[in-house]
């Protein structure tokens, strides 16, 4: 694969950048109707015979740069051309009050302290006030949610749409049982400011919350796409599922081999209505030890469910999700871009 990484870059210089390439084509002689081959030029282009392969941009969490103009340089680098957005890009772009703490330091100290380590007086203090000021902050964002106008995410959406990038999910931290439901409102807000079709959290396992959350998805017109882990079963989203026709599924495979379920193809066979997007990883099964390996090297049958999309022309995303350990001569966009690459090699 050719190597054509950019280092991170500010959205002026991503935008100058596109400009420049823009300009050159547009004075190039050869180039007769260039107006509108400028419109497609060099775009990624992630959907496979049918089959739309997007990313969650949690993918590119090692990255150095977290800004949303670096973000869309990743997945634009990556070959990808639809995604599942993380909250922090794109509300950070919207002006989302910073936090100074340490939270490496706060989520060392709070494991320990949940895993019966003995803190000393000051590591109990440290922590004390730790939680206090995560308080206090959680206090100010949900305060900046309820009035932010939905503007800059409409700016954000331009901005990937222009780059060939198309957002089909939004999953910012705005959907737990804590949070009000202005909070839940602006979170689905956002996700259509976004042009996203439905938001993604992790399943509550509180069937209150999920019909709470059934009922303000649909007084947004926003589908609610739960993700699950090794607790997945066949019928982990049956009440959900039940609750509201906007209760949806963000199935993960990955996770539900290594639950030690049976094969995927018959619960996408069955469910494949309700799937807004789809997790993919390459996960060991549960008797084989359920690590995280290289694409084609673990239990999860991807090709498999791959071609069943292709084959039964089911349009929702195939994303895949970076978990396996990223070798030292790469990083994480080579490594999106490999795995964007096996599902090629699968669908084509």
């Amino acid at each position: 694969m050719k190597d054509n990484l950019l280092t991170p870059v500010s959205r002026r210089c991503f935008l100058k950048n596109s400009v420049s390439l823009a300009t050159g084509l547009a004075v190039a002689p050869s180039l007769i109707g260039a107006p509108r081959i400028l419109k497609h030029y060099n775009e990624p282009n992630s959907v496979i015979n049918g089959v739309p392969i997007g990313v969650i941009t949690y993918s590119f969490r090692s990255m150095p740069d977290q800004s949303a103009e670096a973000t869309l340089q990743y997945v634009v680098d990556a070959g990808i051309s639809t995604i599942e957005l993380m909250g922090g890009p794109a509300e950070s772009f919207a002006g989302k009050p910073e936090s100074s703490m340490d939270r490496r330091t706060f989520s060392r100290l709070r494991r320990a302290d949940r895993e019966g380590e003995e803190l000393t007086e000051d590591q109990k203090k440290e922590l004390a006030d730790m939680q206090a000021q995560v308080e206090s902050y959680n206090q100010e964002v949900a305060a900046w949610r309820t009035k932010v106008s939905m503007d800059k995410f409409t700016q954000l959406k331009k901005m990937y749409n222009d780059a060939g990038v198309n957002i089909y999910a939004f999953k910012p931290g705005a959907f737990g049982i804590d949070n009000s439901d202005a909070e839940i409102s602006y979170g689905m807000q956002a996700a259509k400011a976004l042009g996203a079709s439905h938001v993604t959290l992790e399943h509550p396992s509180d069937d209150a919350h999920t019909q709470r959350l059934g009922k303000l998805a649909k007084k947004n017109k926003m589908y609610v796409g739960y993700h699950g882990h090794t607790q997945q079963t066949p019928t982990f989203w049956d009440i959900a599922l039940e609750q509201s026709k906007y209760n949806a599924m963000n199935l993960d495979i990955g996770h539900y081999v290594a639950a030690g379920n049976p094969d995927p193809l018959e619960l996408v066979k069955g469910k494949h209505d309700r799937i807004m997007s789809m997790h993919v990883k390459d996960r060991e099964s549960l008797t084989n030890g359920q690590k995280n390996r290289v694409w084609g090297e673990g239990d999860t049958p991807i090709t498999d469910v791959l071609q069943l999309m292709r084959d039964q022309k089911y349009t929702f995303p195939a994303t895949v999700e970076l978990e396996y350990q990223i070798p030292e001569n790469s990083d994480a966009v080579r490594e999106v871009a490999k795995c964007l690459e096996y599902c090629r090699k699968a669908l084509e």
